[in-house]
């Protein structure tokens, strides 16, 4: 390729906005000679890598909007430390089928069997499959709602929990709530309700709900919607928190 083409080649990619394309230019054409591509092979290589590259940038840019505190895999997820819990089910959510039918998927189970770290799996797999996704607790949303409320901002505040595909919302149940703050979290879910996917960490069952909702047909109202379409999975195994500072307070005997 002589260097006047490759230098219209670059600037021409660089007015489309395929900047990877004017970077990569020489690394593809080596590829192609040493390939001996045809010209319709090398252009499905050339389109087929600044795809990819695009869509990783995306799929980095909503991961840094999403609010995740961490980017955790599930093989990152270590469930021998779990054995009454059942892979095949975590995986089949992996799957998003549920995502992809506007549905929900709920994780119970005391702290530190990785609730958590199972439901930011399941967002991180999401935003990789081109779903938009948000995380947040439940008391941050619950504050950032009544925040808003009281300014007159309530409206568009909710859209921050309305317009991502799939909302993740962890610690449901941790602190109680009023009645009015309950009612802003069944806004939530009702709004959301067959227009979007959640998914929730609890350490309550659900019969649990109305205590710490402050009321119980709201709790019903919110459960009614929540559970219509939704996959529950139970995690009741030991801390994962707890093994590893026991491990720690082993460690610690020892070299003493």
């Amino acid at each position: 390729m002589s260097e006047l083409v490759s230098t219209r080649i670059r600037t021409t990619a660089g007015k489309l906005g395929l900047p990877h394309l004017a970077e990569a230019l020489n690394q593809y054409a080596q590829r192609a000679d040493e390939a001996k591509m045809g010209y319709l092979d090398f252009l499905d290589l050339v389109l087929s890598e600044e795809l990819a590259v695009r869509d990783d940038r995306r799929f980095r840019q909503v991961l840094r909007l999403s609010n995740l505190p961490h980017h955790k895999t599930l093989e990152d997820y270590d469930f021998s430390f779990q054995p009454d819990l059942d892979p095949r089910k975590v995986k089949d959510l992996a799957t998003l089928s549920f995502v992809e039918t506007k549905a929900n998927a709920a994780l119970l189970g005391p702290p530190g069997v990785g609730k958590t770290h199972i439901a930011v799996a399941l967002a991180v797999a999401a935003c990789r499959a081109g779903y938009s996704i948000y995380f947040t607790s439940l008391d941050d949303m619950v504050r950032n709602l009544t925040a808003a409320e009281a300014a007159g901002r309530l409206t568009s505040k909710l859209g921050t929990y309305l317009r991502p595909s799939v909302l993740v919302v962890d610690e449901v149940g941790y602190q109680p709530l009023e009645r009015a703050e309950a009612n802003l979290v069944f806004q939530v879910i009702s709004k959301r309700y067959e227009k979007g996917s959640i998914i929730l960490t609890s350490h309550k069952t659900f019969s649990e709900w109305g205590q710490g909702f402050g009321d119980e047909v709201l709790a019903t109202a919110i459960l009614d919607r929540l559970l219509h379409h939704c996959d529950v999975i139970s995690i009741n195994g030991p801390s994962y928190r707890l093994k590893n500072r026991l491990a720690a307070i082993e460690r610690d005997i020892q070299v003493a």
